[in-house]
C-alpha cells in the first residue's frame, strides 16, 4: 500500500513533467530533441532524471514492503525518496538551475537509496539466520 501510494503520487508528477516537455515542443515546433532551446532541453533532462531514479526507488521501497520492514521506516524511506526527487525537481523548474537545491534533492534521493538497498540487504541476511 506505501509503495502503491507512492507510485501513484510519482506518476502524476512524472506527467506533468511530459506535459511541460510536449508544451515546449509545440511552443518551439521541435519533434526532437531540443533544437538549441535551453528551457526545452532542461524540461526533457528534467524528465529524463526523473525516469532514471523513480524505478530503483520504487523497486527497493516495494521490496522493503515484501520483506516486511515495519510501515513507518518503509513510509519514511518512501518519503525521504520522494522530498528528493520533488526538490531536484523544483531545483531544475526554475529558470537558472538552484544548484544548492539541486545538490540537496540528490542527496536525498542517494541516501534513501542506499538505505532502502542496505536495509533490503540485511533483511536477507537476518532470513538466513
Amino acid at each position: 500500500m506505501i509503495t502503491a501510494f507512492y507510485a501513484s503520487v510519482l506518476g502524476l508528477i512524472y506527467i506533468k513533467l511530459s506535459k511541460n516537455i510536449i508544451r515546449l515542443r509545440q511552443k518551439y515546433k521541435v519533434s526532437l530533441g531540443h533544437n538549441n532551446h535551453p528551457d526545452l532541453e532542461q524540461a526533457i533532462r528534467t524528465h529524463a532524471n526523473f525516469s532514471e531514479f523513480v524505478p530503483i526507488g520504487l523497486i527497493l521501497l516495494a521490496c522493503l514492503e515484501i520483506n516486511k520492514i515495519h510501515f513507518i521506516v518503509v513510509f519514511a524511506l518512501g518519503g525521504l525518496f520522494f522530498a528528493g526527487r520533488v526538490l531536484h525537481i523544483k531545483s531544475f523548474l526554475q529558470d537558472d538551475i538552484d544548484v544548492p537545491l539541486r545538490i540537496k534533492g540528490m542527496q536525498f534521493t542517494f541516501w534513501s537509496i542506499i538505505l532502502m538497498s542496505g536495509m533490503n540487504l540485511f533483511s536477507i541476511l537476518v532470513s538466513f539466520i
